[in-house]
C-alpha cells in the first residue's frame, strides 16, 4: 500500500494530469547572473523533474522591464529569448515532468528606477519610491502578461503562475493600503480587483484551453490595509470564473511584521488561510509555507484545506523529494531546515541560491556523481557537519570510509543548536546524517578519538581532520569565577543558569543563547500560540488578517544583557531574513543590547565593564561567554608534521562562527574531488 496515498495520487485536470501532488515552487535563485545560465537552469529544473516532481514552477519572469525585480533580473518579451526557455522545458519534459512558467510584476518592490505601482508610496523595503500608473499603463500591463504567457506556450511550458501574492504588482491593486486610484481600477472592491481578473481573461484569450492558468493569491496579507478573508474569498471565485484551473497560496507580503517561512513559524501554520480559498471555489489549490514533510503535506491534503503542496526550498534540500516518497524512503529525505542562510538570505544580499544541506542545489553542472575510479580508505576525524556530509559523499562515490567521533553521539555543535527556541529543525538535519550513514554502510566509531600514530597505521589512503571548534576564552580578570560559564555549559544544560545574566559577545551564537535563555519553544511548534504571539487573526475577518492593538506577552523569566565590542547595532550581522524575527523577540522579553563594551572582570558584585569611558557594574547570577570559538587542529598538526596525506574541513580550518553553511560545502567539494 502506498505511504502517503493522497500525496502521491495523480491528479487529472482534463487537458493534462500531473503524476502526483507535489509541487516545486517558485523561487528567485540569480543562477541567470552565473557562467552557463541556461545549462544551470536546464540542470536545476531537469534535476526536480528526475526526482519526481508532480509541477515544478519557475522563478519568476517580468512581463515588463519595469517588473522586474532588479536590473537584471528575468525578464520574458521578446520571441528571441525562447531559445533558453526551451532548453528548460525539454529537460523537465524529458524527465516525466511538467513546469510552469511564473509571471511576476514586482510593482514598487522593483528596484529599477522608474518602478511603478497602482499609486504613489514608497514600500519600506525598497529606496526607491515608484509612480503611478496611468490607466493606459494598467491596461497595457494586461497585455504584457497576455503575450509573456503566450511566449511561455511557445517557449514549451505546460502553463503559467501570474503572481498576485506577496505584495507584488497585483497585490498592489487589491489592497487599499496600496491603491487609491479614482479610475475602473481602484476605490470600492470591485474595481480594485479588475486588474488581476483582466489578467487572467487576457491570458486565457492568448493561450487556449489546453494550458494551465495557475493564480497565485495571496491568502492572508498581514498588513494593515490588506484584504480580509471574504474579500479573499470572493476574489478567489471571480479569479476561476475569469478562467483560472488553479490556485496556488502566497502569504503575507515581502514588508510584513510576521514571519512566514521561517523555521520559527510552525509546520503547516497558514492551513487555516489556504482553506479559506479552498472553500470559496471548485479547481484545485495548492497549499504553501512551511511544509517540509511527507507527513505534514499528506495530512493538508486529507484535511480538505488543500488538493496540492507547494515546497520550494525543500525541493533545493532534496530534489529526490518526491521519488523517495513513492518507494517508501521518507526517512532518507534530506529536509529543508528552514534556515534561509543559503537561499533567501544569499538572494537579499545579491548573491545566488543554494542551500544548507544540499551544496549541489542550483550547482548541479559543478559536481558530478560518477562513481570514482578509483575508490580510496578514507578515515574522517570529527562526526559534526562537515565531517558527516564528507562522509556520506564519499561513500556515495565508492570510497570505504571509517568515521571517528570523540563524543558518544553523532552530529557535533549541532546537538547545541537544536535546542534553541525556533531551531528544532536541526533534529531533521542529523536524523538524515544517521539515516544515510547507516543506509551507506559508513564505519561509524563513536566515543573514540583516534590518536596521530593510531591513524598513521590503519592503513588509510587520506585522513580528513573535521574535529570543529572549541570556545574562545577571552582575557578577563575572574574568568575562572563560578558566575562564568561558556555557551556549551548553557546550551548543553551542564550548568545551571541563574535569573540575572549577562552574555558576553552578540554575534550568530550569543542570540542563540539569549534565545534558548528567555525563548518559547512552544511559539514555533504550536500554531495557535504562534499567530497569538504574532497577532495574527486566525479567522481572517480583520484587513490584512492582523489582529488589532499591542499583543500582550508575559513576563520574561530572566533579565538578560547582551554585550558586544564593537559600537554598532547588536545582530548587524545575523540572517538577513531571520535577524529581525530573533531581535523582535527579544525585545518583547525586554533582553537589553549593550555595544561598545570594554571587558574588564567578574567578582562576586558581577561584571564589571566600561562603556563610553564610565566604568559601570552589572549585578548577575550568571556570565556566559559567547565570544567566538578557536579551530581544534592539534590532530591536523600532528599528521601533517609526520608526512601523512591528511587535509582539513570545516570548524577546524576556518573557526568563524558555526558556519554549517560553509562546511558542508567546502565537505561536499572535497569528497566530490578525490
Amino acid at each position: 500500500m502506498q505511504a502517503f496515498p493522497r500525496l502521491m495520487a495523480p491528479l487529472e485536470l482534463g487537458f493534462t494530469t500531473l503524476r502526483n501532488r507535489i509541487v516545486m515552487g517558485a523561487m528567485h535563485t540569480r543562477l541567470e547572473t552565473l557562467d552557463r545560465p541556461n545549462e544551470r537552469l536546464a540542470a536545476f529544473y531537469g534535476r526536480r523533474a528526475q526526482g519526481e516532481a508532480g509541477l515544478i514552477l519557475t522563478g519568476g519572469y517580468a512581463p515588463h522591464p519595469l517588473g522586474v525585480f532588479e536590473p537584471g533580473a528575468p525578464l520574458l518579451c521578446e520571441a528571441s529569448q525562447l531559445g533558453e526557455h526551451r532548453a528548460i522545458t525539454a529537460a523537465v519534459h524529458a524527465a516525466g515532468g511538467k513546469i510552469a512558467m511564473q509571471i511576476v510584476h514586482t510593482g514598487r518592490y522593483a528596484k529599477v528606477e522608474g518602478c511603478v505601482a497602482p499609486s504613489v508610496g514608497r514600500a519600506r523595503i525598497n529606496p526607491i519610491a515608484p509612480r503611478a500608473m496611468s490607466t493606459e499603463e494598467v491596461w497595457s500591463s494586461i497585455a504584457d502578461f497576455a503575450h509573456t504567457a503566450s511566449l511561455a506556450q511557445q517557449g514549451g511550458y505546460d502553463g503559467v503562475e501570474i503572481m498576485g501574492s506577496e505584495g507584488y504588482l497585483i497585490n498592489e491593486f487589491t489592497a487599499s493600503f496600496t491603491n487609491q486610484r479614482t479610475d475602473e481600477f481602484g476605490g470600492d472592491f470591485e474595481n480594485r480587483i479588475r486588474f488581476p481578473l483582466e489578467i487572467i481573461k487576457a491570458v486565457r484569450r492568448a493561450t487556449g484551453d489546453r494550458f494551465l492558468i495557475i493564480y497565485r493569491i495571496s491568502a492572508i496579507d498581514l498588513v494593515d490595509g490588506g484584504m480580509n478573508g471574504d474579500e479573499v474569498a470572493a476574489l478567489a471565485r471571480r479569479v476561476e470564473q475569469a478562467g483560472a484551473n488553479m490556485f496556488n497560496t502566497g502569504i503575507g507580503w515581502h514588508e510584513s511584521a510576521v514571519p512566514t517561512i521561517a523555521a520559527s513559524v510552525p509546520r503547516s501554520a497558514w492551513a487555516f488561510a489556504v482553506a479559506n480559498v479552498k472553500r470559496a471555489v471548485n479547481i484545485p489549490v495548492i497549499a504553501s509555507n512551511r511544509i517540509n514533510t511527507p507527513q505534514g503535506a499528506e495530512e493538508l491534503i486529507e484535511s480538505g484545506a488543500a488538493d496540492m503542496v507547494s515546497m520550494a526550498r525543500p525541493m533545493l534540500a532534496d530534489p529526490d523529494f518526491a521519488q523517495k516518497t513513492r518507494l517508501g524512503k521518507s526517512d532518507q529525505i534530506n529536509t529543508c531546515i528552514a534556515c534561509n542562510q543559503a537561499c533567501l538570505d544569499r538572494i537579499f544580499t545579491e548573491q545566488t541560491a543554494t542551500c544548507l544541506v544540499n551544496p549541489r542545489a542550483g550547482r548541479e553542472i559543478e559536481f558530478s556523481d560518477r562513481p570514482s575510479e578509483q575508490p580510496k580508505r578514507l578515515a574522517v576525524v570529527g562526526a559534526g557537519p562537515a565531517g558527516m556530509a564528507f562522509a556520506i559523499n564519499a561513500s556515495e562515490r565508492g570510497h570505504s570510509v571509517t568515521l571517528f567521533e570523540s563524543a558518544a553521539t553523532l552530529g557535533g555543535q549541532l546537538n547545541l543548536a537544536k535546542v534553541v527556541p525556533g531551531k528544532a529543525e536541526f533534529h531533521e538535519m542529523l536524523r538524515y546524517f544517521r539515516v544515510r550513514l547507516a543506509a551507506l554502510e559508513v564505519d561509524v566509531r563513536l566515543g573514540h578519538a583516534p590518536t596521530a600514530e593510531e591513524l598513521a597505521k590503519g592503513g588509510f589512503d587520506q585522513i580528513i581532520i573535521a574535529t570543529g571548534v572549541r570556545p574562545r576564552t577571552p582575557e578577563l580578570a575572574g574568568v575562572d569565577h563560578p558566575k562564568v560559564m561558556s555557551y556549551i555549559d548553557v546550551l548543553a544544560s551542564r550548568k545551571q543558569v541563574g535569573k540575572r545574566v549577562a552574555v558576553i559577545g552578540a554575534g550568530g551564537i550569543g542570540f542563540d543563547v539569549a534565545e534558548f535563555l528567555v525563548g518559547d519553544r512552544e511559539e514555533s511548534e504550536s500554531a495557535a500560540k504562534f499567530l497569538a504571539t504574532w497577532g495574527v487573526d486566525a479567522t481572517i475577518a480583520t484587513d490584512g488578517g492582523l489582529l488589532p492593538g499591542q499583543v500582550e506577552s508575559t513576563a520574561p523569566s530572566r533579565q538578560i544583557t547582551m554585550f558586544q565590542r564593537k559600537n554598532e547595532p547588536l545582530g548587524r550581522r545575523l540572517g538577513k531574513s531571520t535577524g529581525w524575527i530573533l531581535k523582535s523577540r527579544l525585545k518583547k522579553a525586554n533582553v537589553q543590547m549593550v555595544q561598545g563594551a570594554s571587558y574588564e572582570s567578574v567578582d562576586d558584585q558581577g561584571l564589571h565593564y566600561t562603556v563610553n569611558g564610565e566604568h559601570k557594574v552589572l549585578d548577575v547570577d550568571t556570565v556566559v561567554l559567547c565570544a567566538g570559538q578557536e579551530s581544534e587542529r592539534s590532530l591536523f598538526e600532528q599528521l601533517k608534521a609526520s608526512g601523512a596525506k591528511v587535509q582539513i574541513i570545516g570548524g577546524a580550518d576556518v573557526a568563524a562562527e558555526l558556519d554549517a553553511l560553509r562546511a558542508i560545502d567546502q565537505a561536499t567539494r572535497l569528497a566530490v574531488a578525490i
